[in-house]
């Protein structure tokens, strides 16, 4: 009985002994979760049960310069019910009411929403959807509704808020506009307008407490934000309206009618550089076209006979041959070590003028005059190119520039063939706007400004920050060079024979360079041989206010692909519609006569204005209409009497005004 006994007492004391320990273990468990981790498990519990949301602020409006929305941000508004924080006598109450009300709004009968509700109630649902993105105007009638103009603790109102942004043009001009997002890592990816002057328009972020309730669900909690988010601001674009709408139909209609692959228009203020449209379209597999791509800014190619505007000026500028020198085209046909360079017209233009040939934009005249004058130093060409920024990017704000493609003696893919071919376009590459840029330097007089897409950035009426014309290159080449490429541009339209003579019209004109470039002639199958079509210009041709470039590629060979026929009515429409659109003024001269008497009067009428009556004036001998107006503006009523100048009044000069309410004046 002893030993049973001692065991039992061996056994108590065994797991006494495991009590302990287990006591002991649980107390530095606890001490560890206060002292040492208490911070983490804390906020652990409190991450389970509130949380502080992101609350992201109203992104600032793009605008265009005529005050039209590009883009703009518009609150949307979920409202949900909390059925248990509401109270059984406030319930019952406002649950019918409720009911009507939003039964009204939304369409539907007020049994629905009585059912609804009920239903949610006896579930105890804390998060039942209501309606989703509503507008702001419906968001506050809905607050006032009953039950919910209680709040959100004895209402159960729940408000949710996203910010959407919209734009009201549509898809015209949409990749320009484009696009600001952020991944899940916080990485931006930027496009367009949108990305390029993101750091403007995205605003700060505020911060709102929440409380998890059932379902993983969030609740807010109060009816204010923590920290209220600070909307972006506003950016004014340079972009117009009219003017794009105009160039993206008059793109829309060619590249349906060419059934082309893709194409882009711009149109540039010649004076400033602001860039007043911008169009992009490509095709889609359903034979439609949107804008897919900026191709106005991002694709550089072969830019084809546009380019012999650069070879002429730099032919020009470094004497190498006049726009009155003959230059034989021979047969349409110039041999050039074991390549050929070819004119377009069969059986070529004979011996004709360099400016001629500039019109008729002969290939072989500017292969061989490029060819003949720099082969012994090609070095002269391409320096003479790269003075005028030929070889760098415009500097852009928009993500994606292409890069141009100015490749310099010993350069890999530079040949004896080089120059010939860089003469009329080919081994160089350019962007659509950066060919536009250049000729719009020679627009502007030889002065190179960059494109700008902005104007301004704007808080309400208040402006933050202002952009004003950057001058890239003030002088590209000499004001001779200038009037002389100015006058070729113009030939090309007007000249019977030039390339774009069917954009002649007699009441407008216009200034500009057809292209037409062969694309993927490396290959050898001739089917996959494409075109690039392109027209580059301004108008008026002799006061130039905008220039523009049209650039279309891959049009259906069957249809056509030579720039004149495919690009140049793009460019004639949008100039003849702008020019119809624009409004005018006509200055009548001579109406500026200068009277002394006259003059003197107004200048006696308007020192006597000016000075502070205490005393009725004399106003005897001032025409009635001075008079008058002279005393009302003192306060005192006045009658009038007769037609004329004032023969009379009825209180003398020197009364007190204060003790003045009528005075009678006699005219005569």
């Amino acid at each position: 009985m002893a030993t049973s006994e001692k065991n039992i007492l061996t056994r108590l004391y065994i797991v006494a002994g495991f009590l302990f320990l287990f006591a002991i273990a649980v107390a530095v468990k606890l001490i560890s979760i206060q002292v040492v981790d208490g911070d983490k498990y804390r906020k652990l519990a409190m991450d389970r049960t509130e949380r502080v949301f992101v609350i992201e602020p109203n992104r600032g409006n793009l605008i265009s310069d005529d005050g039209s929305l590009l883009a703009t941000s518009v609150n949307k508004y979920t409202i949900r019910f909390d059925a248990v924080t509401v109270r059984n006598s406030d319930f019952n109450e406002n649950i019918k009411p409720l009911s009507d009300a939003l039964g009204k709004m939304f369409q539907k009968p007020s049994s629905y929403y009585q059912q609804l509700l009920r239903k949610a109630r006896s579930n105890k649902n804390r998060y039942k959807l209501i309606a989703r993105n509503l507008d702001y105007s419906d968001y506050i009638k809905i607050k006032k509704f009953p039950l919910f103009e209680k709040g959100p603790n004895r209402g159960g109102l729940i408000v949710e808020q996203k910010t959407v942004r919209e734009h009201p043009l549509g898809k015209i001009a949409e990749r320009s506009v484009g696009y600001e997002r952020v991944d899940e890592e916080g990485h931006y990816t930027r496009v367009g307008l949108e990305g390029a002057f993101g750091q403007y328009l995205r605003g700060e972020e505020g911060r709102r407490l929440k409380q998890k309730i059932a379902k993983g669900q969030w609740k807010p909690i109060g009816p204010d934000n923590d920290v209220e988010p600070k909307d972006g601001y506003d950016v004014v674009s340079t972009i117009d309206i009219n003017i794009q709408d105009i160039a993206h139909h008059a793109l829309l209609g060619q590249l349906e009618k060419y059934n082309a692959d893709h194409g882009c228009v711009i149109v540039m203020e010649v004076a400033t550089g602001e860039v007043k449209a911008i169009s992009n379209l490509g095709r889609t597999k359903n034979n439609t076209y949107y804008e897919r791509l900026n191709y106005a800014v991002g694709e550089s190619s072969e830019p084809g006979s546009t380019f012999k505007l650069v070879s002429m000026v730099a032919a020009l500028e470094d004497k190498i041959i006049d726009t009155s020198t003959v230059v034989d085209t021979e047969n349409g046909r110039w041999k050039i070590y074991d390549r050929t360079v070819r004119d377009s017209k069969w059986g070529g233009y004979g011996k004709i003028s360099f400016g001629k040939a500039f019109e008729y934009s002969s290939n072989t005249a500017f292969a061989k005059v490029i060819h003949n004058g720099y082969k012994n130093n090609p070095e002269k060409f391409v320096d003479r190119l790269m003075e005028m920024n030929l070889n760098r990017d415009l500097g852009l704000p928009i993500k994606g520039e292409g890069k141009p493609v100015i490749r310099y003696p010993g350069d890999k893919g530079w040949s004896g063939i080089s120059l010939a071919w860089m003469s009329h376009g080919y081994e160089v590459s350019l962007t659509p706007l950066q060919t536009l840029t250049f000729y719009n330097a020679i627009a502007n007089g030889g002065e190179m400004v960059r494109p700008r897409l902005i104007k301004e950035v704007k808080e309400w009426n208040k402006t933050i920050y202002k952009f004003d014309k950057e001058v890239i290159n003030p002088s590209i080449c000499s004001k001779e060079t200038v009037k002389k490429v100015q006058a070729l541009l113009k030939n090309v339209v007007e000249s019977k024979k030039g390339t774009g003579h069917k954009l002649y019209s007699p009441n407008f004109s216009m200034a500009g360079k057809t292209g037409t470039a062969q694309k993927n002639y490396v290959a050898k199958d001739p089917n996959k041989l494409q075109y690039i079509s392109s027209f580059a210009g301004y108008f008026p041709a002799d006061e130039p206010k905008y220039s523009c470039i049209v650039v279309v590629h891959d049009p259906d060979k069957k249809a056509g692909f030579y720039g004149a026929d495919v690009a140049g009515p793009v460019f004639k429409s949008v100039a003849h519609k702008i020019y119809a659109t624009s409004p005018k003024t006509d200055i009548v001269k001579g109406l500026a006569v200068s009277s002394k008497k006259l003059n003197g009067d107004y200048e006696a009428y308007y020192k006597s204005v000016q000075k502070k009556y205490r005393t009725v004036p004399n106003v005897k001998g001032m025409s009635g209409m001075d008079a008058v107006s002279l005393l009302e503006n003192m306060g005192i009523k006045v009658v009038v009497k007769g037609n004329g100048k004032v023969k009379a009044q009825s209180v003398a000069q020197g009364t007190a005004v204060n003790g003045v309410s009528k005075i009678t004046l006699e005219l005569s």
